[in-house]
């Protein structure tokens, strides 16, 4: 079994294994539920790293009595609180009816289920029976009717496990939650740094590595989607930690909200890092008999460096995470008309397009923004969710049968989660927008948000989308949300609910797509934001791929798909060629970098092909080959990072290996030419050492090992901007 516990007068002593790590827990004495070990596989009581100093100013449980060396301000703790002598960052803070704010959990008992558990109306981690256990802790305050259940689900063959709380009143009187964490790690010793995902619109998810020093560090998202600027994951490394060494802790929150991770380095050098909902702007009241859940973040550690800890997300992300039907097959190659049209064109303009599309092997053509209400820029007719046939020429059903006699599938785009002020929507409901009544409400896109915490606009929302889907054979749907939330109130809430909107909305946005994917299983949903604002598990539970960022240029995409996959598999990032001088950075790189950069996702189309260089227009029967030929190894092998030119500012390299080692695609991208420069020296990694190995094209044979460890050679290319892919096959 993977959780093992042993009860004693004094103690229960939890311990859960998974095949490579050991995380072991405490309830003591005192019944204060201690944290004892997560790491590395080891073997029996943990117990004897506890430290119990005498130390000044640091309080005193009452039931130790005179033991001045018990206090609850130097001891790691499973799940922290505030108020009874920790002065460290708390997990959790309620303030109960009397106004006070202490809360003091002792343990009070625990289950173990087979498989993993699941979380009502929140997306979370799934495992089949024979996958997965789950352990329940309960936790009660000593002073009130206040208990707090710790779930960790166990997946021992993936390295992972998950955490997620519940907080129940079971009193009479009503308590209102105001922090409420996923989870709480208190690692005693260690000397980290802390590595997250920083950025802005067009240049998501930058990687940024800084030593962990003392104090606290916090970053988070208060927009209402988990952000641009931040995404819901953390990385503690072990003080020169690599790729391929050293500890490394991770931590992904399955939300697409607001959100909130935090550390903290005490006067003993012990580190505690949480997660969970952010705190600002949420207060959540718990009425007698009512539970809050708060949402789940998936952990998982490694002793072997970054790459490690990447492919443990990875697997878990597409195979317990996603679950669409297309998360294990091919995706269509696509064109979107977005950046090839904008909001100028006609029904024969896409017909065009996919007549143009279909000659070259391309096979779906999506209709982006403009084809409803009377939409031709972002100003208006959000909400309007009606089908310009004048603009269309005919019905949307027409438009689609006139692609389909092209030989290509149809897809669309559709922001249901929005409305224009210069709509027929709110002119007729300007209560559905959430707006803080009394006072004008600011825009942003010239576009307010939905109250869809309200069922009435909610059920309006859906039904836009699913008219809309039921009206034809439309086998795609990009599912966009172009504006953060601001101006925090809703008529649907009382004065004093009013601090629920955020969290509400997010559960609102998870029932939406839930019933999409339920009625239309057969349907490709791509996830937007913007780009890359919602690229989150929470998203991911829904749709199998997010359009990882607005910025399309080869150069920017090299450094976010590399921190992305940091974290998230390729299988799930939106990727596509588009057209030159780029759009967003006026960047010109040759079509077949393009193309190389655009294959560590999706894969698809953002141009004119009608308008581009004949050239290039001539690669993309031999691009989509390309797709075709690796997709099954990028979208299931073993990702590794080789070179980052963020890093050494020249050149960037990347591995996918199958996972019974008998390929691997190398994507090499020189960035920036050097003058009289010697060949680049790239180590393979992941090969099976005592195999051998052909580069595709050419008869030399490769060990294994001397791939891994000696290297091959790549002549420095002509010009900047130049890439080439290498695939080398086991030779039998």
């Amino acid at each position: 079994m993977a959780i093992q516990v042993v009860t004693t007068e004094q103690s229960t002593l939890f311990t859960i294994r998974t095949k490579h790590t050991t995380y072991q827990m405490k309830a003591d004495e005192y019944g204060v539920l201690l944290h004892l070990w997560y790491g590395a596989s080891v073997e029996g009581d943990m117990s004897y790293l506890l430290d119990y100093p005498d130390v000044g100013f640091s309080g005193n449980l009452y039931e130790a009595e005179n033991r001045r060396t018990y206090s609850l301000n130097t001891l790691p703790l499973e799940y922290a609180t505030e108020g009874v002598g920790d002065f460290r960052i708390p997990a959790v803070a309620a303030t109960h009816a009397d106004g006070s704010n202490a809360l003091d959990l002792r343990y009070q008992s625990y289950n173990i289920l087979k498989g993993k558990y699941a979380i009502a109306g929140l997306p979370a981690v799934y495992a089949d029976e024979d996958e997965a256990e789950t352990l329940e802790i309960v936790l009660k305050d000593t002073a009130t009717d206040l208990q707090v259940t710790l779930r960790y689900g166990v997946l021992p063959e993936l390295d992972m496990l998950t955490r997620c709380v519940s907080i129940q009143n079971l009193g009479t009187t009503p308590i209102t939650l105001t922090k409420a964490a996923s989870f709480c790690l208190d690692l005693p010793y260690g000397k980290w740094e802390w590595m997250h995902f920083h950025g802005r619109h067009a240049m998501e998810r930058n990687l940024e590595r800084t030593p962990l020093g003392h104090g606290t560090i916090c970053f988070g998202s208060r927009r209402g989607t988990s952000s641009h600027q931040y995404n819901p994951a953390v990385i503690l490394a072990e003080h020169g930690a690599t790729e391929d060494s050293g500890a490394c802790y991770g931590m992904l929150m399955v939300y697409s909200g607001n959100f909130l991770c935090e550390a903290e380095k005490d006067q003993f050098e012990q580190t505690r890092l949480l997660m969970g909902l952010n705190e600002e702007l949420f207060s959540y009241p718990l009425a007698a008999g009512e539970t809050f859940t708060v949402p789940e973040v998936i952990l998982s550690y490694s002793a072997n460096g970054l790459s490690e800890l990447s492919q443990q997300y990875h697997k878990c992300i597409r195979d317990h995470v996603c679950r669409s039907k297309y998360v294990h097959e091919s995706r269509p190659v696509l064109i979107n008309s977005w950046e090839a049209a904008y909001f100028d064109f006609t029904g024969d303009t896409i017909v065009d397009l996919a007549k143009e599309a279909a000659s070259l092997g391309i096979d779906m053509v999506v209709m982006d923004d403009g084809w409803f209400g009377k939409r031709n820029d972002d100003n208006s007719s959000l909400g309007d969710w009606q089908v310009n046939e004048q603009k269309l020429g005919g019905s949307l059903a027409q438009l689609i049968e006139r692609v389909h006699e092209q030989g290509v599938k149809f897809g669309i785009w559709i922001e249901p989660e929005m409305v224009n002020e210069d709509s027929d929507l709110y002119r007729a409901h300007p209560d559905w927008a959430i707006q803080i009544p009394g006072r004008e409400g600011s825009l942003c896109r010239n576009q307010y948000v939905l109250d869809l915490t309200r069922k009435e606009v909610r059920d309006y929302a859906y039904e836009s989308v699913a008219s809309i889907l039921r009206s034809a054979n439309i086998e795609y749907v990009k599912w966009d949300m172009n504006r953060q939330l601001s101006d925090i109130g809703s008529y649907g809430l009382p004065a004093d609910r009013q601090g629920e909107l955020y969290h509400r909305y997010v559960l609102a946005v998870y029932e939406m797509q839930e019933r999409l994917v339920t009625e239309f299983p057969h349907l490709l949903l791509e996830n937007c934001s913007g780009g890359g604002a919602r690229f989150d598990p929470g998203m991911l539970y829904y749709s199998p791929q997010i359009w990882c960022s607005d910025d399309t240029d080869a150069v920017e995409r090299l450094k976010i798909q590399e921190s992305t996959a940091m974290i998230y598999p390729l299988s799930t990032m939106g990727a596509h060629v588009s057209d030159c001088p780029n759009h967003t950075v006026g960047r010109v790189t040759p079509f077949e970098t393009r193309g190389h950069v655009a294959l560590a996702g999706t894969f698809g189309y953002e141009l004119d092909i009608t308008k581009i260089p004949e050239e290039d227009r001539q690669m993309i029967p031999k691009q989509v080959a390309m797709y075709h030929k690796y997709n099954d190894l990028v979208r299931s092998g073993d990702y590794y990072r080789i070179a980052s030119y963020q890093e050494n500012h020249y050149f960037d390299c990347y591995e996918v290996v199958s996972k019974d080692k008998s390929e691997a695609l190398v994507t090499f991208v020189q960035v920036i030419n050097r003058p009289n420069y010697k060949s680049r020296r790239i180590t393979l990694k992941g090969l099976d050492p005592q195999k051998n190995y052909c580069l595709e094209g050419e008869d030399t044979v490769y060990a294994g090992d001397t791939l891994m460890y000696a290297g091959i050679l790549i002549q420095n290319p002509w010009g900047d901007f130049q890439s080439k892919l290498l695939h080398f096959v086991e030779k039998k």
